[in-house]
């Protein structure tokens, strides 16, 4: 007994000395991995070089499978090596599944190699992948809610109902693991979808549930301003979507004092002893930019223009500071909105020039990424018809509109587009029969295809327009007093100004001059607050027409020179506008966006019809 005693303790030294041998040079490669990864600069291929030379040694599988999944994750993040990163990972996932209690390299193997599928535009291979992944990690919380995510992720592009589920069952099992935070981020995910879906009667309970999570939830500070963050960025999107300027503003000013709160808070290193919970929703910094970006959307809706600008210019500086460290896709989708917002300012503040060397930098940021311009064509088109519009070249502009209604499947877009096309052939007088079916789809008295305030009462001034045109004077006041009380009633300043000085024309039309006074003034007054270009130069001719009609030659000469100098601002930026090498841009209208454009010889349009 003793003789074996003697040898089954020698077994173990053996044993032990050669499990140490084997952790000792493993440490030591992997020591020398990790020192040449993080480098200045990182120096991957001996990092690679490291890590491969772990296999000629046999180690456990333990040790195998880990490497396999280090390898395949430094191939994927710093190489463009994408079918050995997928070997690898594909190796790490196959191996990782025989061995017990090795949880966080099987399912970190899994989540990766199912990004790396979608990278490839293999959603149908990665799919089936995290479903099992999700079977098989129901004892383990953190990676069965990050799993769960990441499915509906992949899933919404195509399958917006099946990703609400998704995220249903998660937020079903957070509650059932204890975690109420973690709920409370996949209800709000789904919120998110519902409210792109436009399936309000469902949003409106869940927000309200939401809301009373968000609210009772006692955690980490910052968890849960962040979540605070996420619920009030969803109802203010909401009210925006719905045209609701003025009805948000409550929701609006919550949000902004939220930021501010998180950003006096400092990140509390102890982590969530609920493992479900170690979850964040966006980093303090992209929190900043979301909330300056919903603040310029509701600026740019409100016609607060010069306040959109500034937090424009905050948000944008913040931004390329963030991008010098951070590569994350969302910083880039957060610029082209703040681009697509800032360029419709420019055009109407008389900035065309710059608008369209904004235009641009959109298409150069969709260049780099097909999914942002997959995301983003059917509005860069839209920017590209209304900057049409705004040099006068109507044809390039209805092309421009019709190709981005063919790439649009979202609702208040599509009415966008098609208020605007209306106007282009309302004020160009041809195409009476397309004319009379875009007025008939976006008929503000009857069925208006979306709830959007600030559209329908965009509708009610475009058959204004058309009215007007037509010599039905009394039926375009009407449908311009419609739009003043709707625009009034949520402070769509910008529809106000078009409203009032069209109004003011008609009475002038009519002869009476007094009535047409009382809608200009207010209107001039309206536009320079904005400032609205265009409105400023049709109100300042009707001011001139009027006071020359009444006898009052100083003021007529007033508005006369206020007309000129107008004119001259809008005439300069117009001829450097189209001297711009990208004014060419207004002739693409399929496929990706050019690469360069050819100089311009000169400017091919007139300021004729910008009255």
């Amino acid at each position: 007994m003793a003789a074996q005693a003697a040898a089954a303790a020698q077994a173990a030294q053996a044993a032990a000395a050669q499990a140490e041998a084997a952790e000792s040079w493993y440490l030591a490669l992997l020591g020398f991995a990790e020192h040449f990864r993080t480098a200045s600069p990182p120096k991957i291929r001996l990092c690679v070089h490291c890590l491969q030379a772990v296999f000629p040694f046999k180690p456990p599988q333990r040790i195998e499978a880990r490497t396999h999944l280090q390898l395949g994750s430094v191939l994927y993040h710093h190489t463009k090596n994408s079918e050995q990163a997928r070997g690898h990972l594909e190796k790490a996932w196959l191996i990782s599944q025989q061995i017990p209690q090795f949880e966080d390299v099987k399912f970190e193997a899994a989540s990766l190699l199912s990004e790396l599928y979608c990278q490839e535009s293999s959603v149908d291979a990665a799919k089936p992948l995290l479903r099992k992944a999700i079977q098989i990690s129901q004892q383990t919380p953190y990676w069965h809610c990050r799993l769960l995510f990441q499915l509906a992720l992949h899933t919404l592009e195509k399958d917006l109902v099946s990703a609400c589920d998704l995220l249903g069952v998660g937020a079903e099992y957070a509650r059932v693991v204890g975690s109420e935070y973690t709920r409370a981020l996949f209800l709000l995910s789904k919120g998110m979808l519902l409210l792109m879906e436009r399936k309000l009667q469902e949003v409106h309970p869940l927000l309200t549930l939401c809301g009373q999570i968000v609210e009772s939830w006692q955690g980490n500070p910052i968890q849960k301003e962040a979540l605070r963050v996420f619920f009030l960025v969803l109802q203010v999107t909401h009210y925006l979507d719905a045209g609701q300027v003025k009805s948000v503003k409550p929701c609006l000013k919550q949000l902004q004092q939220c930021i501010q709160t998180i950003s006096t808070l400092h990140d509390d290193e102890i982590l969530p002893s609920n493992p479900a919970d170690l979850f964040h929703w966006l980093p303090k910094e992209h929190m900043c930019v979301l909330v300056y970006l919903v603040t310029v959307m509701h600026s740019m809706q409100a016609g607060y223009l010069e306040k959109a600008q500034k937090y424009t210019d905050k948000a944008l500086m913040q931004l390329e500071k963030l991008k010098m460290l951070d590569c994350s896709p969302i910083l880039s989708s957060f610029q082209v909105i703040l681009l697509e917002h800032i360029i419709m300012c420019r055009l109407v503040t008389g900035h065309k020039a710059t608008a369209l060397q904004e235009i641009s930098q959109v298409c150069q940021l969709c260049q780099q990424s097909p999914r942002l311009f997959s995301n983003h064509a059917a509005q860069l088109h839209t920017l590209l018809g209304l900057y049409c519009v705004s040099v006068n070249c109507m044809d390039n502009a209805e092309a421009q509109f019709t190709t981005a209604l063919r790439l649009t499947s979202h609702q208040e877009l599509w009415a966008f587009i098609v208020t605007n096309l209306a106007s282009v052939y309302i004020r160009e007088g041809h195409r009476h029969q397309e004319l009379y079916s875009l007025l008939e789809r976006i008929n503000p008295d009857h069925s208006f295809p979306v709830s959007s305030h600030c559209l329908r009462a965009a509708a009610f001034y475009v058959r204004g327009l058309f009215s007007f045109f037509q010599g039905r004077y009394n039926e375009a006041k009407r449908f311009l007093r419609e739009t003043l009380k709707m625009s009034n009633a949520e402070d769509l300043n910008r529809l106000t100004a078009c409203s009032l000085v069209l109004l003011g024309h008609i009475f002038y039309v009519l002869g009476n001059h007094r009535e047409s006074n009382n809608m200009v003034v207010p209107a001039m007054q309206l536009a320079s607050k904005i400032p609205d270009m265009s409105v400023q130069l049709w109100s300042s001719a009707l001011l001139r027409d009027l006071n020359k009609a009444c006898g009052n030659a100083m003021d007529a000469h007033e508005a006369a020179q206020m007309h000129q100098n107008f004119s001259q601002q809008l005439l300069q930026d117009h001829i450097e506008a189209c001297s711009l090498p990208e004014h060419n841009l207004i002739t693409w209208t399929d496929g990706p966006p050019p690469v360069q454009f050819q100089a311009q010889n000169g400017p091919n349009t007139s300021l004729a019809s910008l009255l």
